[in-house]
C-alpha cells in the first residue's frame, strides 16, 4: 500500500525481476502511467522510480528473491 505523493528514491536491482500488478490506484513508473489491473516489470538494472498519483497497492513477485538487492542511484 502506497499513499499518494509518497517519495521513493531512484534505484534498481542488480539479480531480481520484478514482477508487479497494480492492485488499485493510479501511478507513474518507467515513464508509464499506469492504472488498476496494469501489470508492469521491472527488470535487472533497470532504474525504478515510481510517483503515485492515487493511494495505490501493488502486489510484487521479485525473483529470485535476494535479500539487500536494492540500490539506490
Amino acid at each position: 500500500i502506497h499513499k499518494r505523493g509518497e517519495q521513493w528514491d531512484r534505484h534498481y536491482h542488480k539479480k531480481a525481476v520484478e514482477i508487479n500488478l497494480l492492485i488499485f490506484g493510479k501511478m507513474i513508473i518507467c515513464e508509464k502511467t499506469l492504472k488498476k489491473g496494469n501489470i508492469f516489470i521491472i527488470y535487472p538494472f533497470e532504474i525504478a522510480f515510481p510517483k503515485f498519483l492515487t493511494n495505490c497497492a501493488v502486489l510484487t513477485i521479485k525473483t529470485p528473491s535476494v535479500p539487500n538487492d536494492k540500490y539506490i542511484c
